[in-house]
């Protein structure tokens, strides 16, 4: 793959958003942490997307809200056919799904487990993945070959706590 300065377009996909693209000079750029992207793209046919999905269920009344993860697979994919990929040669690659947190509940963990068990289900081959860990991702796709690459993003360190000293008030009288 190319270094993203050189002949490349990027189109970046953020929270809850996705994109598609035939176009060889479009590379495709997202920023994760908890959240998934999910790759997906037609070799034969120079063709592929990718999503960039919040939960991994809910909403399901409102089909345009992307932020959900059946919701931004099905127009990801509604999408790809569209643009003349094969439902049978689509292939996926997976990244996000970290653990930003000790005090929550592990949406990574629930954002990548939907995102295999959903391609498992529509016999989605998938032939690389990144989840899990503890670390945001800065990820690079290339719709027309495939291509992916990855830069993990280390956490930055708590600040130092500050001491605050209160202020002296004067007496107060009540009556």
């Amino acid at each position: 793959m190319q270094d993203a300065t050189d002949t490349h377009l990027i189109v970046t996909v953020v929270q809850g958003d996705f994109a598609v693209s035939a176009d060889p000079a479009v590379m495709m750029s997202s920023v994760l942490g908890s959240c998934v992207a999910v790759c997906l793209f037609d070799a034969q046919a120079r063709v592929g997307g990718i999503n960039h999905f919040l939960l991994a269920s809910g909403g399901e009344a409102d089909t345009a809200d992307l932020k959900y993860g059946v919701n931004a697979m099905e127009l990801l994919i509604n999408t790809l056919l569209r643009a003349g990929a094969d439902r049978r040669r689509l292939q996926a690659k997976l990244f996000g799904g970290a653990r930003m947190t000790i005090h929550a509940r592990d949406i990574g963990y629930s954002n990548a487990q939907f995102a295999t068990g959903f391609l498992d289900r529509e016999s989605i081959p998938c032939l690389s993945q990144s989840l899990g860990g503890t670390l945001a991702r800065r990820i690079q796709f290339v719709p027309t070959t495939g291509a992916a690459r990855q830069m993990q993003i280390a956490g930055v360190p708590p600040p130092e706590p500050v001491l605050v000293r209160p202020t002296p008030t004067p007496d107060i009288t009540l009556f």
